[in-house]
């Protein structure tokens, strides 16, 4: 298949009046004039642009004789459907009058027997139904009682549908059993914007064909190759806008290319086309995303008046800024991206200057603020005053240093020298707009007020905020070997809330340095362990990492506590003294037992946990 670059071939008499290119440059006198998107209709597979991989399996399946009983067609509107389904109509039933060709073919180097009836939407066995205006079963019905019949003079009755989304869905069930067992002699082509309110049933029945976007650099080709047939001087600036504006639609590049000329009254500059579609200059545009970057707040607000008092929209500007803060993020991942020759060469060389000096973050910020602020301003009752206000907070905000450096700059004596409030400005692009706003954002304990005699201004100067130092006085690490020290450590800062969850809601795994890994048990607040990470890194003075883990773990220390005394009590119970007193005594019982301090044995913990039975018997 040809590229969008080949010259578009001029009809013989026998196409005139239907084929790509057809008619001469001026229509004659007294014809009536053809819009050019009906006027350079492709006509066969070799015009259609920007739809290679459907071209090659529809030719690949036509000279295999693998064609299938139906077909469909999604895609954007004007990327070429119900052309795509005419063409596909015509290859079915090319057929020449010295019956040279037997079959379907993709090959048709001159029109046929029922070519330019095809192309017209008027052949009688090639049916073209709108869906939009017959939704109904009973347009459905005339389809499906209709193709028992032969055609009566083509080769194949063909049944094109447009915007098939549209049927309702008891048309849908009724086309179910015919479009997976039709005659031999019929076909169907579908043709749809929305495909996913198609009923998979029906999908599954069809050959699907994705017709993707044209993109910008192959329609601006199209455009400059129609031009010159046309006899119309046109700027490539201006082809490019008209087609980044066309979104990858053909038909849609055609007619802006048209009202261009009807505009321009011949010559298409790229002014007259940011006039005719209310763009603002691209130049000017970038500009203006510099006076941001550099946080130049008058440079900025200038810039943008200029272009709203020459009759840009402020969503139109706004748009522009984000579409151009996306296409330098695209160039900081994409170097390549730079060129495409779609885009003007100061558009491209400025954005690489860009992408090299700005970062990432910087980016992705100017992004988040100009797509929530599109919306504002499209809703505002003042569109300038609200467009006004996003730069504003742009400006000021999109560099602002990130938590983590604020801290850094706070520790690093504020992070840059004194400077005056006020709006960022001058400066190259780089930190100078963060030195600005971090300081206009200071936070109160690093500025210090300074006031003088009554009616006196207050001033306020930032304060060198001293840099910390190891000092003997610093807080010492804290060193824990053993889960039962965190308890211990919890009940020493009483921390009581906390000690109650070590000791009946964390089973112990495993205990390294500065890690901890434990199971919960049910009815453990998930935000334990975020508590206690953040704790211990409070009282020891280290980082430490608290985490789950599925394994069963060791009991729970009021577990352990439980089975302590409970093997205790059984000891106790099993001694001869104490059996002698029950035996005394009857109905006696063991209310608690108590470990009497002993030389060599350890005290007995606060919650009066009892520890290990003695060995003599002189303690009890």
């Amino acid at each position: 298949m040809p590229d969008a670059g080949a010259p578009i071939t001029p009809p013989n008499d026998d196409q005139a009046g239907f084929a790509l290119g057809g008619g001469s440059a001026a229509p004659a006198a007294g014809a009536s004039y053809r819009v050019l998107a009906r006027k350079y209709r492709p006509t066969t597979f070799d015009d259609l642009i920007g739809q290679e991989a459907m071209v090659r399996t529809v030719s690949n399946a036509f000279e295999a004789g693998r064609i299938p009983q139906a077909w469909i067609l999604t895609g954007v509107r004007g990327v070429g459907k119900t052309t795509t389904a005419r063409i596909l109509a015509r290859a079915l039933n090319y057929e020449l009058s010295d019956g040279s060709v037997k079959g379907p073919t993709i090959t048709m180097p001159t029109p046929g027997v029922h070519c330019q009836a095809i192309m017209e939407s008027r052949h009688i066995d090639v049916l073209e139904m709108d869906a939009a205006s017959h939704t109904g079963i009973d347009d459905v019905r005339q389809i499906t009682d209709g193709v028992r019949y032969a055609p009566s003079s083509a080769r194949y009755k063909v049944y094109i549908i447009d915007e098939v989304h549209m049927l309702s869905e008891k048309a849908f069930n009724a086309f179910l059993k015919t479009l997976e067992e039709p005659p031999e002699h019929a076909k169907f082509v579908f043709a749809t914007t929305e495909i996913r309110k198609v009923p998979v049933t029906v999908l599954s029945r069809c050959q699907r064909f994705d017709l993707r976007r044209v993109d910008a650099d192959v329609l601006m080709t199209h455009l400059a190759n129609i031009s010159k047939r046309e006899n119309v001087e046109a700027e490539s600036e201006a082809l490019g806008l008209i087609a980044r504006a066309a979104e990858g639609s053909v038909r849609d590049s055609l007619s802006l290319l048209d009202q261009a000329i009807a505009h321009a009254a011949g010559s298409v500059r790229a002014e007259d086309v940011r006039q005719m579609l209310g763009l603002a200059d691209r130049t000017r545009v970038i500009d203006l995303f510099e006076s941001l970057a550099r946080g130049d707040i008058a440079s900025a607000f200038k810039e943008f008046r200029d272009q709203y008092d020459t009759g840009a929209d402020p969503v139109v500007v706004l748009s522009d800024l984000a579409e151009f803060v996306n296409f330098v993020t695209r160039i900081k991942v994409v170097p390549a991206t730079a060129d495409n020759l779609a885009l003007g060469e100061t558009e491209r060389v400025r954005g690489r200057e860009f992408a090299t000096r700005l970062s990432m973050r910087v980016l992705s910020r100017m992004w988040q603020m100009l797509l929530k602020g599109i919306a504002e301003v499209q809703n505002a009752t003042r569109p300038q005053a609200a467009a006004e206000m996003v730069l504003v907070r742009i400006a000021y905000v999109a560099d602002l240093p990130t938590p983590d450096e604020a801290l850094r700059m706070i520790e690093q004596n504020g992070g840059a020298e004194p400077s005056s409030g006020g709006a960022p400005s001058g400066g190259g692009i780089g930190r100078a707009p963060v030195m600005a706003s971090a300081i206009d954002h200071a936070p109160p304990r690093m500025m210090a007020s300074a006031s003088g005699r009554a009616g006196e201004t207050i001033a306020r100067q930032p304060m060198p905020v001293p840099v910390p130092q190891a000092s003997a006085a610093a807080q010492p690490v804290l060193r824990l070997s053993s889960f039962a020290e965190i308890v211990a450590l919890a009940s020493e800062k009483r921390d009581v809330q906390l000690k109650a969850a070590l000791e009946s809601d964390l089973r112990l795994v495993r205990m390294e340095d500065g890690k901890l890994e434990v199971a919960l048990e049910p009815q453990a607040s998930r935000a334990l362990l975020g508590e206690l990470q953040k704790k211990l890194k409070d009282w020891t003075g280290r980082h430490w990492t608290v985490a789950t883990s599925r394994e069963a773990g060791q009991p729970t220390l009021r577990e352990q506590a439980r089975e302590r005394r409970t093997k205790l009590e059984l000891a106790v119970q099993d001694d001869p003294r104490v059996k002698a007193v029950m035996a005394t005594w009857p109905g006696t019982k063991i209310e608690s037992v108590k470990q009497v301090a002993h030389d060599v044995d350890p005290p007995v913990s606060e919650d009066g946990d009892p520890g290990e039975l003695p060995d003599n018997d002189d303690d009890f």
